[in-house]
């Protein structure tokens, strides 16, 4: 079953499709404010997916009930074998998958789609770049961690996923998702092959003005090379 989403279309007749993946307690209104602070005028004519998450019982809130992605079981980054819920993780690829391929029978095909994460999202859009036997247009993981080890990392890897550009972003005082968690996560990306373009902002755990300029300067070239 597809997942609910918002769309907001750039222009008539959309080439190009970027979906984006909330965080944690959000839902897919939580970025679709962004897009008009993040389009410029040159770009080709965009669909913006924004999906809700499931809602699931999740352990470091009590076991209240929210909008995530998958389970997390524990605060520590030290152990991301155990930290995130696999089979959540899995099945949350799964169902950024049928959004892919729902594209697909519009008309956008994978190497003209983006797949853009925030916070837990983000995690999912690592997991989810690192399986793609079909490169998309490029991934995009902002204040985020890849939730899985590096031997884990290495054995989901499949042939052709590391040709897809990758933008990652991360406050240096965030209190949620720590900046050495991102940046381990993007050594770990960059030792399996991928053009890791790494940012830093003086920020917790959030977006801002530069970070939005500098990611519309990445998603302009991808355009370009499309």
């Amino acid at each position: 079953m597809l997942l609910d989403t918002l769309e907001h279309t750039t222009g008539t007749d959309p080439q190009w499709a970027v979906i984006w993946l909330h965080g944690l307690g959000a839902d897919g209104h939580d970025f679709a404010p962004i897009v008009p602070e993040l389009v410029r005028k040159d770009w080709p004519a965009l669909r913006f997916v924004f999906p809700h998450a499931p809602v699931r019982a999740v352990t470091i809130n009590g076991g209240a009930r929210m909008r995530a992605w998958y389970d997390i079981s524990s605060f520590d980054f030290a152990d991301l074998a155990l930290r995130a819920d696999r089979a959540g993780v899995a099945e949350s690829v799964a169902q950024v998958e049928a959004l892919i391929a729902r594209e697909a029978a519009r008309g956008i095909p994978p190497q003209r789609v983006l797949l853009v994460g925030f916070s837990q999202g983000g995690a999912v859009t690592l997991a989810a770049g690192l399986a793609r036997s079909q490169p998309l247009a490029g991934l995009v993981a902002l204040s985020t961690y890849l939730p899985m080890t590096a031997e884990q990392a290495q054995a989901a890897l499949t042939p052709h996923a590391a040709s897809q550009a990758l933008f990652m972003a991360h406050g240096v005082f965030d209190p949620v998702v720590p900046a050495a968690a991102g940046e381990a996560s993007a050594k770990t990306l960059r030792a399996l092959g991928f053009d890791v373009q790494w940012r830093r902002y003086p920020m917790q755990h959030s977006v801002c003005a530069e970070e939005i300029t500098q990611l519309g300067d990445w998603l302009s070239a991808r355009f370009a090379a499309g």
